[in-house]
Order: C-alpha cells, then structure tokens, then sequence
C-alpha cells in the first residue's frame, strides 16, 4: 500500500498498466562500473537505491516476477556496479550498488560509491530515485547522506519500505512516523511512501503502477 494517511487504494487502471508492463519482456542488459559503460539514453529509467542488504535484489526480482534475475545476496554489498535492465522498450531499472556498509575492502567500496554519486548527479533520463528504507530500522544517517544528494542533482525521490512483513503491525506507526519526519527535509522526496514485502508480495502490484505511470 501506499501512504500518506489515510493509506488509499491504488489505481485500478495504475495496477493494469503496471501488470501489463512487468508482464512484458524483462532482461539484464549489462553491469556498469565507469560512467563510460552506461547504455545509451535513450528512454526514461527508474533506479533502486538503498543501503548494503536492504533488499533492492529481492525487490527488483518481486516486481520483475523473475526469481534470479538480480542477485540477491545475503553478503552485504555484493552488488558492485550499476546493473540495468530492459523493461520491455520502454524503461531502464537500474540496480544501484548498496551504499553504507559494506563486505569489501575500502577501496573498493570508495569506487562504486563514487560512481554512484556521478551517476545520479549526471544521468539526465533518471525520473525517478526508490529509497528503499529497511522497514525495521527507519531511515539511518547514510540515507539521509542519498536523500541530499539527490536534493542536489534535483532527482526526485519516493521512499519505499522494505521487509514490511518482518515488523509486527504495533512497531510500524513509529518507524512511518520517524521516515515522514525524515521526508519532510528534503525537498525532492516525493509524498507517497509504499511498504512492501518482496516475501509476502505486498505492495508490489502498487509499485508497478507507479513504474507505469512515470513519463
């Protein structure tokens, strides 16, 4: 579902559209690691950001419908470069590498980190930035570090909460409560936050609508 309260009911016609265009033809189409790899821009793409282990592989493949096509590890910052897809011909998704902790040396995590900074800074077909926010713990310090840049680069952003379905239903005002304070300081963070459990399924019929809906 999707908030702010009262939670109100996805669009009929926005859960179709989105059906229909995850239904369609969905494929890795390459891994980056340098600004000079990125496929060419050529239609609007959408991106998946969040901190090391919040579960963007486990997402991308719930709303893809496609077990395995994103890796999902649980090695925190297994994903080291920017990973497109094609969905169908009409968008990217865009698998962003976890930022925060991470299992690897120093160096290395400064190198993706710096090529996701460049890239959300300097991708001119990115509408859209998903937060993905673990829904156990709320918004950390190192998200509020993405959510600023993104202010900066003037790319609008929309919170999405993970593992929804690992948080009893009395731990959640306060969490919602803590990420909505956090929303209200940045500027380019869009109003609506959408749960989801990649585990359960919740939430993800809305997110494709609104994947569908994005010009």
């Amino acid at each position: 579902m999707a908030l702010p309260f009262p939670p109100a009911d996805p669009d009929p016609q926005d859960v179709e559209a989105g059906r229909l265009l995850f239904a369609g033809e969905v494929e890795f189409l390459k891994g980056v690691v340098a600004m000079s790899g990125l496929p060419p821009a050529d239609r609007p793409e959408v991106c998946f950001a969040g901190r090391s282990n919040v579960g963007k592989s486990s997402l991308i493949n719930a709303l893809t419908g496609r077990k395995g096509i994103a890796r999902a590890s649980n090695t925190p910052g297994r994903t080291q470069e920017i990973n497109f897809f094609t969905l169908g011909d009409s968008y990217y998704l865009v698998d962003l590498p976890g930022y925060g902790y991470a299992n690897a040396p120093v160096q290395v995590v400064a190198k993706w980190q710096a090529l996701l900074k460049q890239y959300l800074q300097g991708r001119q077909t990115l509408r859209r930035a998903f937060v993905l926010i673990d829904a156990r713990h709320g918004v950390k310090a190192v998200d509020e570090e993405i959510m600023a840049l993104l202010d900066s680069a003037a790319v609008t952003f929309q919170c999405v909460l993970t593992k929804t379905d690992k948080v009893k239903a009395a731990d959640r005002d306060p969490v919602l409560a803590q990420v909505r304070a956090a929303l209200a300081r940045h500027p380019a963070a869009f109003p609506e936050i959408v749960l989801t459990s990649s585990e359960k399924g919740d939430g993800i019929a809305t997110l494709r609508g609104i994947v569908a809906g994005i010009d």
